[in-house]
């Protein structure tokens, strides 16, 4: 059964996509889960106009 999972998993175009769909959806979790971390441990720290803003939280209103 586990070798049937695989064979369709590397084999098959449909589970070739599953893979890297999956792979895909990781990384996006990994990254979102470690990017608030980040922020929660660096809440204090001073914006400057270099910096970035993922999640885009200001409530500044560019124009």
């Amino acid at each position: 059964m586990i070798v049937d999972f695989f064979s369709w998993l590397f084999t098959t175009r449909t589970g070739v996509l599953c893979l890297v769909v999956g792979g895909i959806l990781l990384f996006l979790l990994i990254a979102f889960l470690l990017e608030r971390k980040t922020r929660k441990e660096y809440y204090n720290h001073e914006k400057t106009d270099d910096d970035w803003d993922l999640f885009d939280d200001d409530d500044e209103e560019e124009s």
